[in-house]
């Protein structure tokens, strides 16, 4: 394979991930947004529900700094990590893994920060920029209370795995882990690659 047709297969292959990822992920959440009541519940198993909420803060619904500061900071990050992909394929010594890995975290994190840009506006409750994400997929794969012989929790409800989220926060979640696992050569080689 020349160093061109790889270069416009991993092109192809990263526009096709970040298309295909934001949109399933604005699709889902369309549909739950425009069929569901905010905190409304639906049991698919019991341990899997849709649970419509809506959130100004990071992945799995943290709120930790302001909502401008968090979208002006998704849309610079998604800016970099696609210029460093794009120099990445450019390069042409990486992988497809490689690259469709990172593309699955630029396209999730592009799927949340299509939510904060728009849909204050598109459903009129905010300025630009300052939507909520709206989440729906919950996990609560043990529901339990903890023995009472513990200290400080003892016989408090306890849920492993409480984070409602969304798709995109899937793609980015598994493209990380994917990464770390599979990856850490190329990750531990990032300063050089770009350059």
């Amino acid at each position: 394979m020349t160093a061109n047709t790889k270069r416009r297969k991993q092109t192809v292959l990263a526009v096709a991930i970040i298309i295909l990822v934001v949109a399933i992920d604005q699709i889902i959440k369309l549909l739950v947004k425009t069929n569901m009541s905010l905190h409304e519940s639906i049991r698919i198993t019991d341990w899997f529900y849709l649970v419509f909420i809506e959130n100004n803060g990071a992945a799995f619904g943290m709120e930790v700094i302001g909502k401008l500061f968090l979208t002006i900071f998704r849309i610079v990050a998604v800016t970099v990590a696609s210029y460093y992909l794009a120099k990445l394929i450019k390069k042409g010594s990486f992988g497809m893994g490689y690259i469709a890995t990172i593309s699955l975290v630029i396209a999730g994190a592009a799927g949340n920060i299509f939510d904060c840009v728009f849909y204050g506006k598109i459903f009129g409750y905010a300025d630009l920029f300052m939507g909520k994400v709206v989440d729906m997929f919950y996990f609560p794969l043990i529901e339990t209370t903890w023995p009472s012989w513990m200290p400080m929790v003892g016989g408090e409800y306890f849920v492993f795995f409480s984070p409602v989220f969304n798709f995109a926060d899937s793609a980015i979640t598994c493209g990380v882990i994917i990464l770390l696992i599979w990856f850490r050569k190329e990750l531990s080689s990032l300063s050089s690659s770009v350059r």
